[in-house]
């Protein structure tokens, strides 16, 4: 393993030419930063997406195309407009305008995916620029090259094997010369067609990466320095995490913690390459450092929230006593490409959770007519929306007597949909009606972490 790191900054990180000289100054600072994974500026995904989805009316159209024209101008003015990159920005404008006309007679998630991924492609370049203006050598990559993924639109899952043998091939004599920009968040196919890893998917790709390299460090630099208790915003009294195990912010992660994309601390765990997740706009306030393993092991480390939860329950008799009802279940869902949450049973119903915060790259729901389709041919389905998974994270929990007396007597008077505890130690988890998550956050929080 290489002393080496990939440093990835998002959306705010590169919003507009200060934030990208900000960026400038952190991967200067630190020697070992050899990768730099970009996302697309702050605004331009959200953007993208309204057009791939299809905008019919012409001037709403041009009017969306040109806040997207704003954000890369004012990096260009920064700049100076040099012809060379102001002509490649043009290009990815053209290209987005002709998709965006595309797309109002027909969309799908190939079509989404070749208009989304310009904004990676546009940031990058232009941050490649400002380094090169600085006085630094700084050299633009295209990660389709090397991100290998299944066919998977929208949020294609990496071919692990590939991705190293290419990464090993393109990239490793690169970064022993250079500062290596590239994008996260987008990949390629077998057939070299673009796809993405799905919203948020920049941290995965730096973790991918800095992995397939052999790097020893991964850095995510955000717009909060490091990994907090819960999130500020519902709770004034949320505080920093200084160092966290794997096995926690894995659960942090998955559960609702924005900081982290879910996946991220995958690869991490395969390769055993501490992460380290700060501010941009704050280097100095120090973050927080995710190893394999940590010194203290609080019995309440943080509790997340995941807002606009889906719960399906499956019912039918013919559950009562048969074998391999679950496998069909699960199979359906794995046909249709989704990961199941939360899980409980009785004799003649499952109960399950699904996540609709939009995982795909147009942030459409996952409940289609085919999927509830499928499911009817197997049992009766009630759905449920409007909910939010809590999740109390820390250490032996499920071995821990009293833990969950703790737990329960903070929100006594909180009505509970499902709870699920005892698959792991490092997790307790409850799904509520939304009107009540934010509140069972403030009170978990101060009666167990404050």
């Amino acid at each position: 393993m290489s002393d080496f790191c990939v440093a990835k900054f998002g959306g705010t990180s590169v919003a507009n030419s200060d934030a990208m000289l900000n960026c400038m100054r952190i991967v200067t600072a630190n020697p070992k930063t050899k990768l730099v994974v970009l996302s697309a500026s702050a605004g331009v995904t959200n953007l993208l997406v309204k057009l791939a989805n299809g905008v019919a009316d012409e001037a709403e159209r041009e009017e969306t195309i040109s806040k997207i024209c704003a954000i890369q101008n004012q990096i260009l003015d920064y700049l100076g407009h040099p012809e060379a990159i102001s002509g490649e920005i043009k290009n990815h404008i053209d290209q987005i305008r002709i998709l965006a006309r595309e797309a109002v007679y027909e969309t799908n998630d190939v079509l989404v995916d070749r208009i989304v991924c310009n904004g990676e492609l546009m940031s990058t370049k232009l941050f490649t620029e400002v380094m090169k203006k600085n006085g630094y050598d700084a050299v633009w990559f295209d990660v389709r090259k090397v991100m290998r993924t299944d066919n998977n639109f929208g949020k294609a899952a990496p071919i692990i094997e590939v991705l190293r043998i290419q990464a090993q091939k393109e990239l490793s004599d690169l970064v022993q010369n250079h500062i290596v920009i590239t994008q996260g968040f987008i990949g390629s196919n077998a057939e070299g067609q673009t796809t993405t890893l799905g919203r948020g998917g920049s941290d995965y790709s730096a973790a991918l990466l800095g992995e397939a390299l052999n790097f020893g460090e991964v850095e995510i630099w955000t717009d909060v320095p490091g990994i907090y208790t819960t999130d500020p915003r519902i709770v004034s009294t949320a505080h920093a995490i200084p160092e966290i195990s794997f096995a926690e912010a894995a659960e942090m992660a998955t559960f609702g913690a924005k900081i982290l994309h879910p996946a991220t601390v995958q690869p991490a765990m395969r390769a055993n390459i501490p992460v380290f997740v700060g501010s941009s706009k704050e280097p100095r306030a120090g973050g927080t450092w995710i190893r394999p393993d940590t010194d203290s092991k609080p019995l309440f480390r943080a509790v997340a929230i995941r807002k606009n939860q889906i719960l399906l329950t499956l019912k039918t008799a013919r559950m009562v006593g048969a074998c391999g009802f679950l496998s069909t279940a699960f199979g359906i869902f794995a046909k249709h490409g989704l990961s199941v949450d939360l899980v409980t049973t009785s004799e003649q119903s499952i109960a399950v959770t699904l996540d609709n915060t939009g995982t795909k790259s147009n942030g459409q729901s996952i409940l289609s007519e085919a999927l509830l389709a499928d499911l009817r041919q197997i049992a009766s389905v009630k759905i449920e929306e409007d909910l939010s998974l809590i999740a109390l994270i820390g250490n032996h929990m499920s071995r821990t007597p009293g833990s969950e007396s703790k737990v329960f007597s903070a929100i006594f008077d909180i009505p509970i949909r499902l709870i699920c505890y005892g698959a792991s130690s490092h997790n307790t988890c409850f799904l509520v009606h939304s009107k009540d998550g934010e509140e069972a956050v403030r009170r978990l929080h101060v009666h167990l972490l404050d």
